[in-house]
């Protein structure tokens, strides 16, 4: 949750210093005390004043440009009363203090260009956010009968997102889930997943089947990477309390029950997006407190010391209490313990959770149940 902190209200053009800043200033105020100290050990001559010149060098290693000029005209006041003090001007001293002059103004230059530079960092940091937020929407925290949460694990520290991939929408047909991961890392397997959610956040709501489903967004892949380029997926429907899954190379998800973690594993094994998958669906009937969790590969490779995280036995005591963001959020704590804060790929979580029919839902029996129905 965001805080409002209250801040004294400032004079236009003044804001608190940044930690750069005043690590900057602090370190050029020291390095000044220190040749202060040596010059004024040694009052015969002026030999160390030419010392300040190192100060505003110093303070842009830290602090942009407007610290660096406070720093360098300092160092140059400093120097001129050590040269004072001396006598007369004599030309070692004036070319001190030219040297301070000259070192202030080069600092000076040098903040400059890394400041503009931050400011461009920073704004292309903003459209990263607005990019991410538009691929990886934040899910739940309830659709249709499904409380739902999503997470994802960035194995990079300069990126929070990837080729992996959720969504999760209420759609005529129910609640439609899809996860995914791209083969490879950088722009393109981030162009790709935007490629398949964007074609996923159309065919929901357009085809009636699953299967029709993994067509589109098969097609949909086939015309936008290589030949050896491809998408694991799983998608999920609810629909009435029937939970179908069609699964297209991607790790099976976990059905959460009693105490009980039971792998989903698909009928029949099927290809990933890009190699044309013929899928064959698995049903299971849902009952009231199931929950279910999906994921990428990464979770599956995670290991420490050549053993992996033991997902399966350990995925009730994690994700069987509190609300489902609770149990993301133990989830993901306990394998960047597992793996001491390095992972080898990025990860991607959905923590589904069936809260039991809805008396007012009025959705048409799944194709698959018609039949039962009739016997």
């Amino acid at each position: 949750m965001l805080c409002r902190v209250a801040m004294p209200d400032l004079p236009p053009g003044r804001r608190p210093l940044s930690p750069g800043s005043r690590a900057g200033l602090g370190a050029a105020l020291v390095l000044l005390a220190v040749v202060s100290a040596v010059e004024l050990a040694d009052r015969r001559t002026t030999d160390f004043v030419g010392l300040f010149a190192a100060v505003p060098f110093l303070a842009v290693v830290f602090a942009y440009w407007q610290t660096v000029l406070v720093a360098g005209v300092l160092a140059t006041i400093v120097g001129m009363v050590f040269v004072g003090m001396a006598g007369p001007l004599t030309v070692p001293g004036a070319v001190n203090i030219f040297g301070i002059v000259l070192a202030t103004g080069i600092a000076a230059a040098v903040g400059t260009l890394r400041q503009r530079q931050a400011n461009r960092i920073g704004e292309l940091q903003r459209l990263a956010a607005v990019a991410q937020q538009a691929v990886l929407r934040p899910l739940g925290p309830q659709v249709g009968a499904l409380a739902v949460a999503g997470r994802y694990i960035s194995a990079t520290a300069a990126a929070d997102i990837g080729g992996d991939l959720y969504e999760a929408l209420d759609t005529p047909y129910g609640v439609r889930i899809i996860i995914g991961d791209v083969r490879g890392k950088g722009l393109d397997a981030v162009r790709l997943a935007s490629i398949v959610l964007g074609s996923y956040r159309h065919v929901a709501y357009e085809r009636a089947d699953l299967k029709a489903m993994v067509t589109d967004l098969d097609r949909a892949v086939a015309r936008s990477v290589g030949d050896e380029d491809f998408v694991t997926a799983a998608l999920v429907e609810e629909r009435g309390g029937t939970l179908t899954i069609v699964n297209c190379g991607h790790p099976a998800p976990l059905l959460l029950r009693r105490g009980k973690v039971i792998p989903l594993e698909p009928p029949a094994p099927a290809p990933p997006l890009g190699f044309m998958p013929e899928v064959k669906a698995r049903v299971e009937r849902l009952e009231p407190g199931d929950r279910l969790l999906l994921f990428t590969d990464g979770l599956g490779e995670a290991r420490r010391e050549g053993e992996f995280f033991p997902t399966a036995d350990r995925a009730w005591r994690l994700l069987g209490h509190g609300t489902v963001g609770d149990g993301l959020a133990s989830l993901e704590t306990a394998l960047v313990d597992w793996v001491h804060g390095r992972l080898e790929d990025d990860i991607a979580l959905v923590l589904l959770e069936y809260a039991g029919p809805d008396d007012g839902a009025t959705l048409p029996m799944p194709s698959w149940e018609v039949g039962a129905a009739g016997s």
